[in-house]
């Protein structure tokens, strides 16, 4: 998957950009709008079933949809290597621009342009309660960056998987400290009240806990089987619990939002506009930087991904643990969903096109 000093003619042609995806990632746009309709018909014409959910409650925690984003979330963090950090002598440089993006700016970017748009722009289209519910689950995306899909576009990309698995491990072991202050901040100045130890919640749940469980499963299971079989045999085996928990998790989510969705089908699509403004500002700003420092391609590509996409799994969890399964915050982390993959392919394809541009990798 690296980039060598000379290729031949066939292999300079980039992989297709749906040809590395599975059927879940290729249409999960799709997924999603279908997830839309049977979570709403099931709000209208089976009311019972969220009534009988929304009792399985601890501590405003719902049960059954822990359960599922937890399945969401364990496959993506249980291929997370943090022994791969030492190869962080290979490019710094790679790095610095992708956390310094994810971190000093990508948060403070998506709240700017959500807090614009919904507050001050759409304010005569959408009530005020509603537009701060919108801004937080604009936030909460935000303050997390990508974890599992960024090594689909890392392939599209023709990345440095190795590279790409660094950037990842590193930013995830950031995301463990700086998520919850980041979030309380932005959210405190958008004037929305959240206590810290919701949120601290919310970061033990959908984090460390995930984070830790993989990471243990992880050692344990290639010291047992090899990593051979774990790639190869335990990494298929699991890899359908996540877009299987995502997708029933998104079928509750809307029949708890049906109502809100019928009522004001155009917010879906006001939500859209902050958040693709803010994915294509985000991915230029990492990518011409990388251009700037002369960084490989296959190291600034995925490093540019990363901050474009979001660890959406993670914001629909924290929306929905802050929030309720009810909020605007919730419905704003879905249209997240909704807007990523189609977007993210345009950018492979411009990142693509513009390989060119950037100092090609001399060797692995």
């Amino acid at each position: 998957m690296t980039d060598t000093a000379h290729h031949d003619t066939a292999s300079d042609q980039a992989p297709d950009v749906r040809k590395g995806m599975g059927l879940f990632e290729r249409y999960l746009s799709v997924w999603v709008a279908i997830a839309i309709v049977i979570g709403v018909a099931v709000g209208q014409f089976l009311p019972a079933v969220p009534e009988t959910l929304s009792r399985f409650e601890y501590a405003n925690v719902s049960i059954p949809v822990a359960i599922l984003i937890w399945a969401m979330i364990f496959p993506m963090m249980v291929q997370i290597d943090f022994g791969a950090i030492v190869g962080v002598r290979r490019q710094p440089k790679g790095l610095v621009v992708t956390t310094t993006v994810n971190w000093l700016i990508k948060p403070f970017s998506m709240f700017a342009i959500a807090w614009f748009f919904l507050i001050v722009v759409f304010e005569p289209l959408i009530p005020e309660h509603l537009a701060r519910e919108y801004l937080a689950g604009a936030i909460l995306l935000g303050a997390a960056p990508c974890t599992a899909m960024v090594f689909v576009w890392s392939y599209l990309t023709r990345g440095d998987a190795a590279y790409t698995l660094v950037q990842v491990a590193l930013n995830d072991l950031i995301m463990l400290f700086a998520f919850a202050p980041i979030v309380v901040f932005l959210l405190g100045i958008s004037d929305i009240t959240v206590p810290w130890d919701t949120v601290a919640l919310s970061v033990l749940l959908y984090i460390v806990i995930p984070l830790g469980a993989g990471y243990a499963t992880r050692v344990w299971l290639i010291k047992k089987r090899g990593i051979e079989w774990f790639d190869n045999v335990f990494m298929k085996r699991i890899g359908p619990v996540t877009p299987i928990g995502l997708i029933i998790t998104l079928v509750l989510l809307f029949a708890f939002q049906g109502e809100v969705i019928l009522d004001n089908p155009l917010h879906i699509l006001l939500i859209a506009i902050p958040l693709i403004i803010q994915t294509v500002l985000i991915f230029f700003i990492a990518y011409g930087w990388a251009k700037a420092w002369k960084i490989p391609h296959n190291v600034a590509a995925p490093g540019a991904m990363i901050g474009a996409s979001n660890f959406f799994e993670l914001a629909v969890a924290a929306a929905i643990a802050i929030f309720g399964l009810q909020s605007g915050a919730a419905l704003a982390t879905v249209v997240g969903v909704l807007v990523e993959v189609p977007l993210m392919l345009w950018l492979v394809r411009i990142a693509n096109r513009t390989r060119h541009k950037f100092p090609q990798a001399q060797g692995a």
